[in-house]
């Protein structure tokens, strides 16, 4: 299974565990929450979170996310020549496996601190 994967600092985290599900502000502007797959984490938090020291990558499951009654539909995204999944509604915490932390090394690129899922 592929899992996904969603950027995120760590105090919107904590927001979404104590509310019991995780939107962001994607979610109401466009009506989806963005997501990666796990080749395109790195890629992504260099190019749209430049001034974050660490972040956080969600691991859900679409398994789960499809249990909760959440859409999702990969979309291909001819500018980044991937396929990236885009999460109609709010993730519920229980459809985020685990949560793993990216951190900046000595030249400011991020770089994983725990190994993915799969």
């Amino acid at each position: 299974m592929q899992f996904h994967y969603r950027l995120t600092e760590a105090k919107t985290w904590l927001t979404a565990q104590h509310a019991g599900f995780f939107a962001s502000p994607d979610l109401l502007v466009t009506g989806f929450i963005h997501a990666s797959p796990w080749r395109q984490v790195l890629t992504t938090a260099n190019l749209y979170f430049p001034d974050e020291p660490e972040l956080l990558a969600l691991e859900i499951d679409p398994a789960l996310l499809r249990e909760a009654g959440v859409e999702m539909a990969l979309v291909w995204r001819e500018e980044r020549q991937e396929t990236f999944a885009h999460i109609f509604g709010a993730i519920p915490i229980s459809a985020i496996r685990r949560v793993l932390e990216l951190r900046r090394d000595a030249i400011g690129e991020f770089y994983l601190q725990t190994e993915p899922s799969g």
